[in-house]
Formats: structure tokens, sequence, C-alpha cells
């Protein structure tokens, strides 16, 4: 499989002039996308006394990511994921489907939203065999594709898919894809699925409401025509479904940190 591109997706509210670090990317294998959406390997090098800030509007999904230092696997995290990298190291992570959460668990995704456990609960022996991989070169592809294929084997006995499960992956891939959606009202007559049962689904096999499923779109949607540069403030908020800029500035901030303007010149400056 070949190298994947260091691009900025939707989720990573990333500076584009901090050049600290590199972020290998890796699609998961066509029998496996059920459950499997992406590898990412980061690799820093942050010169001492400084720190770089990283800011992530995640997805409805549950994480794996070892390094050096600790080995995790992450539930859906509802408000902004920061990760402050120092010094020179590495990553390893997994990003799996929102069938898969409560499938490696054995329990309710719920029970770990906004929280972590330590790795080696959901996939035991996992850690020391990524780090001894990735200690020598972690730029090394080499130990990339065989770190890739450690996690792969463990998700092979899931399959395949129940019928709930890809459920839950084709009502998520609609609430984070499709802009006409644009209420709980409308996910529910999309799916055949009535308000309750829609929530009860969403809080088991995600830990998230289907209406933080619509936000969370929303915000994506959002930081990347900012980052294009696609219209004025005021046109981007009416596009997204805001009654006006100011109600669409205040939701920005309260999830970035930053207002819209502050974000776009940040992209714009790197152009």
């Amino acid at each position: 499989m070949a190298r994947a591109a260091d691009d900025i997706e939707r989720a990573h509210l990333r500076d584009p002039s901090d050049r600290s670090f590199t972020i290998h990317r890796y699609g998961a294998p066509e029998h496996l996308r059920g459950l499997l959406r992406r590898f990412w390997i980061p690799v820093w090098d942050v010169p001492a006394p400084e720190q770089s800030v990283q800011k992530v509007l995640q997805y409805p999904v549950c994480l794996l990511i070892t390094t050096p230092a600790y080995s995790r696997f992450g539930g859906p995290t509802r408000g902004l994921s920061r990760t402050v990298l120092e010094g020179g190291s590495w990553g390893f992570g997994a990003m799996f489907t929102p069938a898969a959460g409560s499938l490696l668990l054995g329990r309710p995704v719920s029970t770990i939203t906004d929280q972590s456990i330590e790795l080696d609960e959901v996939f035991p022996g996992l850690t020391v065999k990524l780090r001894e991989l990735m200690a020598a070169d972690p730029d090394d592809i080499g130990a990339h594709a065989e770190g890739r294929t450690l996690v792969q084997e463990r998700l092979e006995p899931l399959l395949p898919l129940d019928e709930e499960s890809l459920l839950i992956n084709d009502l998520t891939e609609a609430a984070e894809t499709d802009l006409s959606i644009t209420s709980v009202v409308e996910l529910c007559r999309r799916f055949d699925l009535n308000e309750r049962s829609l929530q009860r689904l969403c809080n088991r096999r995600l830990g998230l409401t289907p209406l933080w499923l619509i936000r969370r779109r929303r915000l994506h949607e959002a930081a990347d025509r900012l980052r294009e540069s696609s219209g004025s403030l005021a046109d981007v908020a009416a596009v997204l479904g805001y009654a006006d800029q100011a109600h669409f500035s205040r939701d920005f901030k309260t999830a970035t940190g930053m207002t819209p303007g502050e974000f776009a010149r940040m992209n714009a400056a790197a152009d």
C-alpha cells in the first residue's frame, strides 16, 4: 500500500505553519472497512522548551494510540481534543469505525466516552509489539506495514458484521456527510427509527447523541470552508444553516477556542 500524503483533514485544527511533525496516513484494507477507517502515524521533533498543541474535533469513533510514553484505547471525545507534543517522538494510531467500538470493548461505548483505557485491556500484548517495531525508525514504511498487520489481525474475528453494526455505520456516515440532514427528526426518518430507538442505539454503539453527530458535522464543514476562504463569514453561517453570523461565531469559538475569523486568518497566513 502506498504511503499517504500528509494532508490536513477536516477534524484536525492544525496550524499550517507548524512544521514540527509529519503524519503518515494509511487507509484500511477493503475487507476491514466496516471496522477500520484508517491508520495515522505522527512523528514529531519539537525543540525544547517549545510545545506544539494539537487540537482535534474528533469523529464519532474509538481510537488506538501507542507512543513510547503511553498506550491507550480511547472513546469518543465530545469536546475539543488536545494533545501536547514535546521533544522528539512518535505515535502509532488507528481510527476505528462507529461499529467497531462496542464490538472491541464487549460493552456500550458510552462507558468510555471522554475517557481512555489501557490499550492492552482491548488488545492484549499489542503495546510491546508496536513499540518494538517503531523504536528503530518511526518513519520506516516497513515498520508501519507490520504494525498495521498486527492491528488488522485482531479485527478479523469480528467479521462478518451483524445488522446493527452495518446500521450504525450507515447512519453515522449519513449524519457526517449528508448536508440535507439538519435535525434528529430527519435522521429518524431516513433510517425508519423512532427517536427513542435512535437515542438508545447511538448511546450504546457511539457513546454520543444523534444531535451531537449533526452538530459535529456542521463544525467540520465550517472548518473546511474557513480553510478555503469560501465566502464571507456571513455566507458560511448561512450555508451551514445558522440563523445569523453571531450564532455561528459563538458555536465555533465554544468548540474550538478560536473565532471563525481567527481560524480563517491562521490558514490564510500559510498560503
